[in-house]
């Protein structure tokens, strides 16, 4: 894939959604990290379930802390890994608070020292609730991006870092959330619905589905 269309795949995905979001829901910074923590191995679906009553009664460090860690699993447990994903929930809030004034850091460094937050999840917050333009590579990203021919790469961060390159500047900001609802929706994994993807033309795997 060239440079041409790589620019023309973005040009008709802006087209089709001009302000793509996430899915999960949220509304506050806090609120999406700990919502993206929650996501890791499940879907968004199940974390909004799960965060709605959460956020109704805690959406601030202090409020969750003051649950403590079985009471955050009372409303986390539908959720896959919900022990871990407890304590390091109570373990970031902590941290917040006493490092950050309770407020969620802008920046990579302070964000990935954080439990349970990963290079993904950071990459999320910095560009979802910051406006920063990152890439956080899921698997969804991942298959898209290899599949296509947009950013091959044999690791997630060989993908990132190929994205970050080869995406045109001006679309950059909201490619993450185009690629994401395109590997979920229409680039899937077990069988990708090419007869109606509107980007089929200009993808390498075509040549396959024939």
């Amino acid at each position: 894939m060239n440079a041409a269309q790589r620019a023309e795949m973005f040009r008709r995905w802006q087209l089709a959604d001009p302000e793509p979001s996430t899915e999960l829901e949220y509304l506050s910074p806090f609120e999406l990290l700990i919502a993206v923590i929650l996501s890791a191995q499940a879907t968004d679906k199940s974390v909004n379930k799960a965060t709605k009553p959460l956020f109704a009664i805690a959406n601030t460090p202090e409020k969750i802390l003051a649950l403590g860690v079985d009471g955050l699993k009372d409303y986390i447990r539908t959720i896959g890994l919900y022990n871990n994903k407890a304590a390091n929930i109570i373990a970031t809030c902590q941290q917040l608070i006493e490092h950050h004034h309770s407020q969620v850091p802008s920046d990579r460094a302070a964000l990935e020292a954080l439990p349970g937050v990963g290079r993904k999840t950071a990459n999320v917050i910095l560009n979802t609730a910051f406006g920063q333009p990152t890439m956080a590579v899921d698997t969804h990203i991942f298959r898209v991006s290899n599949r296509t021919g947009l950013a091959p790469g044999k690791t997630v961060l060989a993908v990132e870092k190929a994205l970050l390159n080869n995406i045109p500047p001006e679309y950059l900001l909201h490619a993450h959330h185009w690629l994401i609802l395109h590997g979920r929706y229409v680039c899937t994994a077990r069988k990708p619905h090419c007869p109606t993807c509107i980007v089929a033309d200009l993808c390498d795997f075509k040549e396959k589905t024939v």
